[in-house]
C-alpha cells in the first residue's frame, strides 16, 4: 500500500510538472470571477466603481493535487480630484505553485474621457510595479537525490514591469476592455548549469460584457475573456450571469481546453446594501487531468465606501 501511494504521488507530481512545462507561457493567474476582478489584468478598470473600494480574493486550484496553485489577491481603487477624471489603485498578488512563488505589487492609474452625451466613457490606464520570484529546487524530495536538474535555487529577484489598458463602458449597459498588464518580458538565470528561464511573458487580454433587462427583477449579463500569449493556445472564458432583484448573481462559466484541460464552473454573489459583496465560484476540470485534480474554489469579498448621491441607485453590474 505504501509503494502504491508513493507511485500515485509521483504520478501526480509528474503530471503537474509536465503541465507547468507545457503551459509555461500561461503564467498569469486565472480567475473565474474575472468580471469583478478586472483591475488585476486591466489598469483602465481602476475608477470604474466610482467610489473608494477594496477587494480580496482567494483561489485554491485543483485541491486534490499536492502543491497545486494557490492565488491570493488584494486590490483597491478610488477616484481622485474634484472632477474625478483620474483614479488610482493598488494590486497585490501572491501566487504559489509547488515551490515556485511569485509576489507582485503594482500601482494602477486611469484617466476618464467622456465620449458622447449618451454616457459612453473611455478609461485609459497604466500599471507599474514589480514581481519577486523564488524557486528552491533543493526542497523537492527526489527518488534520485543526485539529480542535478533539481539542485540549486532561483533566488528572489526584483523584476520591474509596466502595462497599459483601455476600458469602454456605457451606463452599465456594456463594457469592452483590452490590456497588456506586463509589457516587459523578464527572465532569470538559475545558479547552476547556466540555465536561463523566461519568468514573465507578455499576455494580451480582451474582455467584454453586456447587460440585458429580461424583466423588472431579472437581468442577464453574458461576459467573455480572451487571453493570448505567444507560444500558447488562446484561452477563452465564456460566462452567463443572472442578477435577481438587484441582490443575487448566479452564473455558469466555460473555459476552453488548454494543455492542462478545460473547465466549467458556477458562480454566485450576494450584494449587501450595494456596498458589500461576497462571491463564490467552483470549477470542474475536464479531460484526463480532471481525474486527479479535484475541484477549484474561489472566494471573493469586496466593499465600497459609496458616496451619498449613489446610496439609492442600483448596484454596479461589472
Amino acid at each position: 500500500m505504501k509503494i502504491y501511494n508513493n507511485i500515485k504521488r509521483f504520478i501526480l507530481i509528474l503530471i503537474l510538472l509536465i503541465s507547468i512545462k507545457i503551459s509555461v507561457a500561461q503564467q498569469d493567474p486565472m480567475y473565474t470571477q474575472y468580471s469583478f476582478n478586472t483591475q488585476v489584468i486591466n489598469p483602465a478598470y481602476t475608477g470604474s466603481w466610482e467610489s473608494l473600494g477594496f477587494l480580496v480574493l482567494g483561489r485554491h486550484q485543483w485541491v486534490d493535487m499536492p502543491g497545486a496553485p494557490k492565488t491570493y489577491t488584494f486590490a483597491m481603487q478610488s477616484p481622485v480630484g474634484k472632477k474625478e477624471k483620474v483614479a488610482l489603485g493598488l494590486s497585490v498578488i501572491s501566487d504559489v505553485v509547488f515551490r515556485e512563488k511569485r509576489f507582485g505589487l503594482y500601482g494602477d492609474y486611469s484617466y476618464k474621457l467622456l465620449i458622447d452625451e449618451k454616457g459612453t466613457l473611455l478609461r485609459l490606464g497604466l500599471k507599474a510595479g514589480f514581481t519577486n520570484y523564488s524557486h528552491n529546487f533543493n526542497d523537492y524530495k527526489l527518488v534520485d537525490s543526485n539529480d542535478n536538474q533539481f539542485q540549486g535555487e532561483v533566488d528572489q529577484k526584483f523584476m520591474p514591469n509596466f502595462g497599459v489598458g483601455a476600458f469602454l463602458t456605457n451606463k452599465q449597459k456594456y463594457y469592452i476592455g483590452i490590456s497588456i498588464p506586463k509589457i516587459i518580458q523578464n527572465d532569470f538565470d538559475l545558479n547552476i548549469n547556466n540555465y536561463s528561464v523566461q519568468s514573465e511573458l507578455r499576455h494580451f487580454y480582451m474582455i467584454g460584457g453586456f447587460v440585458f433587462n429580461l424583466s423588472e427583477d431579472i437581468k442577464f449579463k453574458p461576459t467573455g475573456l480572451m487571453k493570448l500569449t505567444l507560444g500558447s493556445p488562446v484561452q477563452f472564458d465564456v460566462t452567463a450571469n443572472f442578477l435577481l432583484k438587484e441582490k443575487l448573481w448566479l452564473g455558469a462559466m466555460f473555459r476552453t481546453k488548454l494543455s492542462t484541460g478545460g473547465s466549467y464552473g458556477f458562480i454566485s454573489q450576494w450584494i449587501f446594501n450595494n456596498k458589500l459583496r461576497i462571491g463564490y465560484a467552483i470549477d470542474f476540470t475536464t479531460g484526463n487531468l480532471g481525474n486527479y485534480t479535484g475541484l477549484t474554489h474561489e472566494v471573493m469579498i469586496s466593499y465600497e465606501i459609496t458616496r451619498l448621491k449613489e446610496i439609492f441607485t442600483s448596484p454596479r453590474y461589472f
